[in-house]
């Protein structure tokens, strides 16, 4: 076998659907424990994450699509008018299902994983030349990270809840728990996904609290939840430091990576899919797929992403070490006084030097002495690692 795509998360899906149409020569498969692709979980994206070329291959995966989205803060509320796309896990398997077939196994639990064979609980075992292991967040020690957490409820209502948009933030909530926002999606005129977030130092989800207080949240709104359909809960690392050579020295030797497992997404909101998608178109080009070149590619892909995102890691420990925890949403309430170019680029992950500039200028939203250790601060990281000269590294 060519390859193994070990773990059907997003970002292994993503590589999946990708190659199946640009590489259809190549014998590959998808192995996922669950019993779906994607497990259970909602992606959103904003228009400028993508470039067009990438946005033509991901708009069948686009399953709710809006021209506008909103936030709200005590002292500010903003309609931002950018397209903003959403992808339910559910709606992936229907359209990646077909297109994989046989190359994609269900219910297949991974025992061990090495450069060359992956090895599966019922016994059964594959070699291959190459392997991804993107089977989610290992967990490092080697990094610093605090939490994006939330639960979500999918509701129907009683009548038409005469949103335009999605509500991206909603802090105007009480801020317990570190910066809490509600983000609310309209799936359709009498369905809603209602989640309530939280940027908080500890993981952990008080679920019944947080039912409660979306039931109440839905009341004051005007909404009468009629049934809750579904939940989703999510706890996403938001790093603030750390050391990226020994997180990629504590996984399997030589065994390449994607997605979360890989260090492959945004340090301030968490989110995956952009770094997914441009991961997975260039994985496609790669040669050799053999999991000695793929190693070093993906190391380095790694590599370069957290060196150019050292500016968000910073603004990541000004929110959670400056800022007291209930006045952690002063510092995006500042934030999304800027332009919406800068913004837009901020969650691309494309930032100018001119916009990291505009970011930390003027009166800053927490105590000047605290801001100012942030940006004295180190990452943690040290001296970069080597990396192999015949490799190559491209971040999309």
């Amino acid at each position: 076998m060519d390859l193994v795509l070990v773990g059907g998360g997003l970002a292994n899906a993503l590589v999946a659907y990708r190659l199946a149409a640009v590489r259809p020569d190549l014998d590959f498969v998808v192995l996922e424990r669950g019993a779906a692709l994607g497990g259970h979980h909602t992606w959103s994206f904003h228009e400028h994450d993508l470039t067009e070329d990438q946005w033509r291959w991901m708009r069948p995966l686009a399953e709710h699509t809006w021209p506008r989205h909103e936030v709200r803060f005590p002292s500010r509320t903003r309609t931002l008018h950018s397209t903003y796309h959403t992808i339910s896990s559910g709606h992936l398997a229907a359209v990646l299902g077909p297109v994989l077939g046989d190359r994609l196994r269900l219910g297949a639990d991974v025992n061990e994983v090495s450069p060359h064979l992956v090895e599966l609980a019922d016994g059964s075992s594959y070699e291959t030349a190459g392997v991804i292991d993107g089977r989610g967040n290992p967990r490092s020690s080697s990094l610093q990270i605090r939490y994006q957490k939330f639960l979500g409820r999918f509701c129907t209502i009683g009548d038409n809840h005469n949103l335009d948009g999605p509500i991206l933030m909603d802090a105007t909530v009480p801020q317990t728990d570190g910066y809490r926002f509600i983000y609310t999606l309209p799936l359709s005129n009498r369905s809603l996904l209602i989640e309530d977030t939280y940027y908080s130092d500890t993981p952990t989800l008080d679920h019944e609290t947080i039912r409660s207080d979306l039931d109440g949240y839905a009341t004051a709104s005007g909404w009468r939840i009629e049934e809750v359909v579904d939940e989703e809960t999510g706890v996403l690392p938001i790093v603030l430091a750390g050391d990226i050579g020994r997180f990629w020295d504590e996984g399997p030797a030589g065994v390449p990576r994607s997605g979360m497992r890989a260090a492959l997404f945004h340090p301030t909101t968490g989110y995956s899919l952009p770094e997914a998608v441009r991961f997975a178109d260039d994985v496609c080009r790669e040669t050799p797929i053999n999991s000695k070149h793929l190693f070093h590619w993906t190391r380095r892909r790694s590599l370069d992403l957290w060196d150019a995102t050292a500016f968000f890691r910073l603004l990541n420990r000004m929110l959670f070490n400056a800022a007291e925890p209930s006045d952690r949403y002063r510092v995006m309430e500042r934030f999304y006084g800027l332009n919406q170019p800068l913004i837009e680029r901020f969650y691309a992950g494309r930032l100018h030097w001119r916009d990291k500039l505009r970011i930390l200028t003027g009166k800053p939203p927490v105590p000047i002495s605290r801001a100012l250790g942030c940006l004295m601060d180190g990452d943690g990281s040290g001296p970069r690692p080597a990396t192999d000269e015949n490799s190559t590294g491209r971040i999309g």
